[in-house]
């Protein structure tokens, strides 16, 4: 069999061609960290800000969540979409031919690899019990896409900060590329505590091998799962992101025939893939801090979730922080203005913390609206900003990544927001785009 009988639509990939700056850019500059990042800390996007001033950047083209739903939410995407437009006729972009981006990533004293390419958007659905070949790994709130849509929409370009997993323990797909024939397209440091990427682009001749190894890794993950039950990427990061890319794709759909659906650039959506079995990538659990809405403490809302996890669980009470939990008992530090402690859940309903914890803050904050939440990524900032009046957080444990394809092949979807992949400062920096528009 040779290399031309593999077609990259078996696995639902696509090899893109990305856009980047023009020669001669500030990479440090132009690269920024995901929108969904730091959305609690107004100071780090003021300090990104300073960074970037007049300079090209990444920052111009997308909106940091922080500032969705705020008064000058619709002046802001207003802003977006002209850089977006001034930045394709000026020429600060220019188009790459058909290729894939070999990135290396060091952050945290960590390494990691990692392919840009495009996922189709027809192999993905992000609906509950969906056995699609690209798998959600986490409930996606729907209520979430509206927003991320607003910005998305009519935008010419995209520039998504997903991370998907392959399952590929022998190391056979994104590692064997270092020695493929590639140009070094960028190598900076990255702002804001980010660590160094490099980033080397190999053309689609030279992927032949990636695309071989990619079959075969399809063939085992369908005999492993059964035909019609294969998950073969799994959402690592950004699973609202594709979800809002999904819903556009959908959007466009209805308005195209089937030869212009098949051929169509938002059918696709720039991603880059890594493997689960990469050293340099770990699992941080996502905390989550709570901030009163009707004028109570900080201690007021972790008795309101003592209340509720004894409700739903075979008993729940506070504990100091050194104190032992039964066998089998589930255990949650939280902070306060007024001190910290844990919380101890006996005989609990879900099979991790963070389910037990969701299921109680989302009717806090959902049904009975007394608070919002944010979802944080490292202790330092759940016991900056948790410890604030008003406010509460809660520490989570970490997952074990490699349960991940077996626990969602199983069961499906995770409670949202039960992993992260690394802390918030080694999340995708955004740096190669992609035109959409037809």
């Amino acid at each position: 069999m040779t290399s031309s009988t593999y077609d990259w639509s078996k696995f639902r990939l696509h090899i893109p061609q990305m856009m980047l700056p023009a020669e001669g850019p500030d990479y440090y500059k132009w690269a920024v960290v995901a929108c969904d990042q730091f959305t609690s800390e107004p100071e780090y996007w003021d300090k990104v800000e300073e960074i970037v001033g007049d300079a090209p950047s990444t920052l111009r083209l997308m909106l940091p969540e922080l500032y969705l739903d705020g008064p000058d939410e619709a002046d802001r995407i207003k802003a977006v979409r002209a850089t977006m437009d001034k930045y394709l006729a000026d020429g600060t972009l220019r188009k790459m031919e058909p290729g894939c981006m070999l990135v290396k990533r060091t952050a945290e004293g960590r390494t990691r690899l990692g392919l840009v390419i495009a996922t189709d958007l027809e192999a993905y659905d992000f609906n509950k019990g969906s056995q699609s070949l690209t798998r959600a790994t986490e409930g996606t709130v729907v209520e979430r896409i509206p927003p991320r849509l607003r910005i998305r929409g009519d935008a010419p370009i995209e520039m998504p900060h997903i991370l998907i997993l392959i399952d590929d323990p022998d190391k056979t797909v994104i590692e064997p590329l270092v020695n493929q024939p590639k140009e070094v397209i960028y190598d900076t440091d990255l702002m804001m505590d980010g660590g160094h990427i490099t980033g080397c682009f190999i053309k689609e001749k030279d992927l032949e091998g990636a695309k071989e190894a990619l079959s075969a890794l399809y063939d085992k993950a369908e005999a492993k799962y059964g035909a019609g039950h294969v998950i073969f990427q799994a959402m690592g990061d950004g699973n609202h992101s594709l979800a809002t890319a999904k819903t556009a794709w959908e959007n466009i759909k209805k308005t195209l025939s089937p030869e212009e659906i098949e051929g169509h650039p938002a059918r696709y959506a720039l991603c880059e893939i890594e493997n689960i079995h990469d050293s340099g990538i770990v699992f941080e659990p996502i905390h989550r801090v709570i901030f009163a809405k009707k004028g109570q403490s900080g201690m007021d809302l972790v008795n309101q979730v003592v209340d509720l996890l004894g409700q739903f669980n075979g008993k729940a009470y506070l504990a100091d922080s050194d104190a032992a939990a039964p066998e089998g008992a589930f255990e949650i530090p939280y902070i306060t203005g007024a001190g910290c402690g844990k919380i101890i859940i006996e005989n609990p309903e879900n099979k991790l913390e963070v389910g037990a914890l969701q299921h109680v803050l989302d009717i806090m904050v959902k049904e009975n609206k007394d608070c919002d939440i944010d979802y944080i990524h490292g202790t330092e900032a759940v016991n900056r900003i948790g410890s604030r009046d008003g406010n509460a957080g809660f520490m989570l444990p970490a997952m074990d990544k490699f349960m991940l394809f077996p626990a969602v092949a199983a069961d499906g979807a995770l409670p949202r927001k039960t992993f992260s992949m690394g802390e918030a400062n080694e999340k995708r920096y955004y740096i190669e785009a992609r035109y959409i528009a037809k």
